[in-house]
């Protein structure tokens, strides 16, 4: 479980770091208030460190959001931005995925608490 916790991590750090290196200096739009766009990715990182399950939950459904908008820009925008967008879509996969496999083995593992638990209780 470690590994899924380091891995949405360090992505929500790549997306917060990439949402604001592109709006602001890579290939900015306007007068960069789409740097905003990243405020909510700040949210969840307190409950990521302190392994909130509640976060894990919702990240993975928030996630789509900024998947989203890396999948319009990838096809809509060109040069730069257009591959700025892949690598937003690609840490959204990972968050995503490690949010999910996140999930998945602390409910397995207190699953496996529970009937040890209630296996000893007989």
């Amino acid at each position: 479980m470690r590994a899924t916790r380091n891995a949405a991590v360090a992505s929500l750090l790549g997306l917060i770091v990439l949402g604001l290196a592109w709006e602001l200096v890579l290939a900015p739009t306007g007068s960069g208030m789409l740097a905003l766009k990243v405020l909510p990715l700040t949210l969840p990182l307190a409950g990521l460190l302190k392994h909130r399950m509640y976060t894990y939950r919702w990240v993975s459904l928030l996630v789509w959001l900024y998947f989203t908008e890396g999948v319009v820009r990838a096809v809509g925008d060109r040069g730069l931005s257009a591959v700025l967008a892949g690598v937003e879509i690609a840490l959204c996969l990972v968050l995503f995925a490690a949010c999910a496999a996140h999930v998945r083995w602390r409910l397995r593992e207190a699953r496996a608490r529970d009937a040890a638990t209630a296996g000893v209780a007989r």
